[in-house]
């Protein structure tokens, strides 16, 4: 019996292998890309997912661009075989053929934590969400959020940070960052109702790029079931807000909750609030994570090189200068805050809070001399350019006038992404960072109290122990 069952697993590994052997050389003529594919079913997703939770995700990129492949390379992650698009070029390309040789693509854990409804894909939801999102996160309609966030931003330092002699960074910004998410989004600022909103977003993101087994302990069940929890708060906030729109004690254009729920399509048809819960969720994860980790490295660099944090210091206390009492900071601060602003993208280039994207072949294609098979999967990275010695000479240096100018040549930076799928929130990322660099280095200088907190990228890099940092107020010799 014990034999019969090996020769069976053993014939059904031969068929999956050939099978994939035929599915990923559907090409004639033309080669694939170079690479390997892994095991069966996993394929290299382990040496993914592990360069990324040791700190080090460029390490999968690098090694495999170095043996195989300086443009694009073949490998197999979350069980489908993917060429990884390297360099300004592969960005451009993926970037630039948008609905033409691509679309978007997810894994199957994100269309298991984001559900949408029966009738529709999560490609169809994904392009509503970015034909509502215009009207809120477009410069002009952000320029009345400036006051809000400094507001926000001054209380969260009140509460959190004055009277510590030390505190964990990372914690922090997430409490920041979703305070003001919770604001624009959905009008929410009651904290307890906040605070308890907020607590499952961390499990939720480190799911997201997860292996797709739903057993209890996994991140992929625990995603789950934080993404249940969030859903039935979102649920109820929803039907509240819905039963003010109709008795005019919201308004319509307050915020990006309102305006899903009284936005219909071309066909006539309202979003059920199903599918309002799981875009508010998205908009909630994208606009606390990425950013709490953007600003969490900015102090950690701001921490590491003095001179660069006393050039912050000086123009963020000359706009400070410039207020009167109790005034708050408004669009043409923001315009000020230029230093500032390149330092946060240098800091983005070392330690981008976006590493990367699929996408799917819609047909097949060459690029580079290889063939792309169609249904292929495709991943751009960040890493492939952004510490590449060919466009960021000394790429390890911390040098924020790369942004000077016109900045870094196209295609080689791309944090939030590009083309049509750019993040649309980059504007915002852009007021949250700078509203909270404001209101940290006018109140503070600091020291890292762990030389050297471990980087974990799960999806999004964060320091491991938190990193803890030793308050000093301006007014304080250190």
């Amino acid at each position: 019996m014990e034999l019969a069952f090996l020769c069976a697993l053993t014939l059904f590994v031969l068929v999956v292998i050939f099978s994939s052997t035929r599915k990923t050389n559907g090409c004639s003529n033309t080669s694939l890309p170079p690479g390997r594919t892994g095991l069966p079913f996993i394929g290299e997703s382990l040496e993914f997912l592990s360069a990324g939770q040791k700190g080090h995700p460029q390490k999968f990129i690098y090694d495999r661009m170095a043996k195989y492949h300086s443009r694009v390379f073949k490998t197999s992650i979350f069980g489908e075989p993917t060429a990884v698009f390297c360099g300004a070029a592969g960005n451009k390309f993926l970037f630039s053929n948008e609905n033409k040789l691509v679309t978007t693509w997810w894994p199957d854990t994100v269309e298991k934590i984001f559900p949408t409804s029966p009738q529709t894909s999560s490609r169809e939801e994904a392009k509503k969400m970015r034909k509502l999102l215009p009207n809120f996160v477009k410069p002009e309609a952000l320029r009345r959020y400036v006051g809000m966030m400094d507001s926000i931003a001054q209380s969260h330092f009140e509460t959190c940070w004055e009277g510590q002699s030390r505190v964990s960074v990372s914690p922090l910004a997430k409490n920041y960052t979703f305070l003001v998410a919770s604001k624009v989004f959905l009008s929410l600022e009651e904290p307890e109702h906040v605070e308890r909103l907020s607590r499952p977003f961390n499990t939720l993101a480190s799911g997201i790029l997860s292996f797709h087994i739903n057993f209890p302990g996994t991140h992929f069940n625990r995603a789950i079931k934080a993404s249940n929890i969030v859903r039935r708060e979102l649920d109820v906030i929803i039907k509240q807000r819905k039963n003010d729109l109709a008795e005019k004690r919201a308004s319509p254009t307050q915020d990006i909750l309102s305006h899903m729920l009284l936005t219909c399509d071309e066909n006539g048809q309202y979003m059920n609030e199903v599918d309002v819960a799981c875009k508010i969720l998205a908009l909630l994860i994208g606009g606390h994570d990425t950013v709490s980790s953007a600003i969490t490295f900015v102090v950690k660099y701001l921490a590491e090189l003095p001179e660069i944090y006393h050039k912050v210091l000086k123009e963020q206390m000359e706009i400070a200068k410039s207020k009167a009492p109790g005034q708050l900071l408004n669009w043409e601060d923001i315009q000020k805050m230029k230093y500032s602003w390149n330092v946060a993208c240098e800091v983005m280039r070392l330690a981008p809070p976006f590493q990367g994207n699929f996408r799917e072949a819609l047909n097949e294609f060459i690029y580079a001399g290889f063939a792309i098979p169609k249904g292929w999967k495709l991943y751009w990275t960040a890493h492939s350019t952004h510490k590449n010695p060919e466009y960021f000479p000394e790429p390890e240096k911390f040098d924020p006038s790369r942004f000077e100018g016109n900045g870094p040549a196209p295609y080689t930076y791309v944090p939030f992404g590009g083309g049509p799928r750019m993040c649309p929130g980059k504007e915002y990322a852009r007021l949250a960072i700078l509203v909270f660099m404001h209101n940290i280095t006018k109140r503070y200088k600091w020291k890292k109290l762990l030389p050297h907190d471990n980087i974990t990228v799960d999806p999004i890099p964060v320091p491991e122990k938190g990193m803890p940092i030793h308050l000093f107020s301006q007014t304080t010799m250190t």
